[in-house]
């Protein structure tokens, strides 16, 4: 892309930007008023508005041709809400996890097909600290993407295991009876595992939590070097995990038990 064309590219986008803080102010505004607000154009403004209708940012009165604010925008506003929300009160149930610890708590949420960590807590006395937000991780290698999976819905779980499973070290699990085991033992114990699955050298366990509606909305994640996750006393991490995910779907508004995966 040249330069010119780059430079246009970025004008559309300011323009477009400054059509939504136009019609933010209330009211609906022809093509016309928008042209003469942003200085420009009613060609170029009714393009402009033509793109962020068809991406439902703006909408058209079709009887006198006046454009409002879209119902995208809600939509969009309300995953940045939810997720800002959610992280906002697992932070100190992370804090408290590392602490605990002195491993590294995380916070992941499926997004489409892939584990993403959206807040994080390392302990100060860890001689490890990885940032992990915002990694987009495979689900079947990673303890949070097998907490979501055992305790999510079944057409989730279908979907997500119907994938290939790709091996991204020599103890990645691949084989979907292998997994689905491990999911039923997730179930079982209310924590997950992974061995070296997602990189060589690290461990990890995670347990599901749950929104108000008992929905799982979320995975508390527990990471650390495998030997000294291994060395030290696995079921107080589970139980540490655990409880830690039971407390953050408390505070989300959780209080039913689920019965059904």
């Amino acid at each position: 892309m040249s330069n010119e064309a780059r430079d246009l590219s970025v004008r559309s986008v300011e323009r477009a930007v400054a059509i939504l803080d136009l019609l933010a102010q209330g009211g609906w505004r022809t093509g016309a008023d928008v042209a003469r607000e942003l200085h420009v154009h009613r060609s170029t403004a009714l393009r402009l508005l033509g793109t962020l209708e068809r991406h439902a940012l703006v909408e058209r009165d079709q009887r006198t041709a006046r454009y409002r604010l879209g119902r995208r925008l809600p939509q969009l506003a309300s995953v940045v809400t939810g997720e800002f929300d959610l992280r906002y009160v697992a932070r100190p149930v992370c804090e408290r996890l590392a602490a605990a610890t002195g491993e590294t708590a995380t916070l992941d949420v499926l997004t489409g097909d892939v584990i993403v960590p959206i807040e994080q807590a390392t302990a100060s006395t860890s001689v490890v600290s990885v940032n992990w937000l915002g990694r987009r991780t495979p689900v079947h290698s990673t303890a949070s993407g097998k907490a979501i999976l055992a305790f999510g819905p079944e057409a989730v779980r279908e979907r997500l295991l119907a994938l290939p499973l790709q091996r991204l070290t020599p103890d990645t699990v691949t084989d979907r009876d292998q997994l689905e085991r491990q999911l039923e033992e997730a179930r079982q114990m209310g924590v997950a595992h992974t061995h070296e699955e997602l990189e060589l050298g690290l461990d990890a366990v995670a347990a599901p939590v749950f929104g108000p509606d008992g929905e799982v909305v979320a995975a508390l994640d527990l990471s650390g070097p495998s030997h000294r996750l291994r060395s030290g006393n696995p079921t107080e991490l589970d139980r540490l995990t655990r409880d830690g995910a039971a407390d953050l779907s408390r505070r989300l508004g959780y209080r039913g038990r689920r019965t059904e995966t």
